[in-house]
């Protein structure tokens, strides 16, 4: 399954440009929606662990491509199912940052492990955002808006993550891809000191 570089750009850019629709007053599962739309697009953290994921996939290819976002996707919507049903969950930003180090650094070191692997560790991290995604929820916010929310702008940023990745094996340069792991890694632990 071959996601092109233009479809994941047109994905993306509908789904941010769906922040219109709250300009209209009395959707409340809207704004749930985009509340949690937001989040992983807000921080940093999230984001950068986001896209490697998406890079990760596209430099393995194959089956990987669907199932490790597929299990970070999956496994951050149970880690934010947990987190609004009030359970704790220990070192939440500890996991989320040591997620940016350790995905930008397989990405760096183009690392091919059994998809199964893979996934999993893809929905080991994710359960730290999912539950920081959780915690974030509004009071007043619909929960089934606000985790669809998350959800579809973590896939988008996942999808921009494949959609680079593969451009650049397209073009030759895989090098760039394993440099963008590099900068990712790097950014970590910036973030982790900061």
């Amino acid at each position: 399954m071959r996601i092109s570089m233009s479809k994941a750009a047109t994905v993306a850019a509908l789904t941010v440009g769906s922040t219109v629709a709250m300009a209209h007053t009395g959707h409340e599962h809207t704004s749930s929606f985009m509340s949690g739309f937001l989040h992983p697009m807000g921080g940093l953290d999230h984001l950068l662990a986001m896209v490697a994921v998406g890079l990760w996939a596209a430099s393995m290819g194959g089956r990987a491509l669907w199932a490790v976002p597929m299990a970070f996707v999956a496994m951050m919507l149970l880690g934010g199912g947990a987190a609004m049903a009030g359970l704790e969950v220990p070192f939440v930003e500890q996991g989320i940052l040591l997620s940016v180090m350790v995905l930008g650094a397989l990405v760096l070191g183009a690392k091919r492990l059994p998809v199964a692997a893979c996934a999993a560790i893809a929905g080991g991290f994710a359960v730290f955002h999912g539950v920081a995604h959780g915690m974030e929820m509004p009071a007043n916010g619909a929960a089934a808006q606000y985790a669809l929310g998350f959800a579809v702008a973590t896939t988008a940023l996942h999808l921009v993550g494949v959609g680079f990745g593969q451009l650049m094996a397209r073009l030759g340069t895989p090098l760039v891809t394993r440099i963008s792991g590099s900068v990712i890694a790097v950014l970590g632990m910036v973030l982790a000191i900061a």
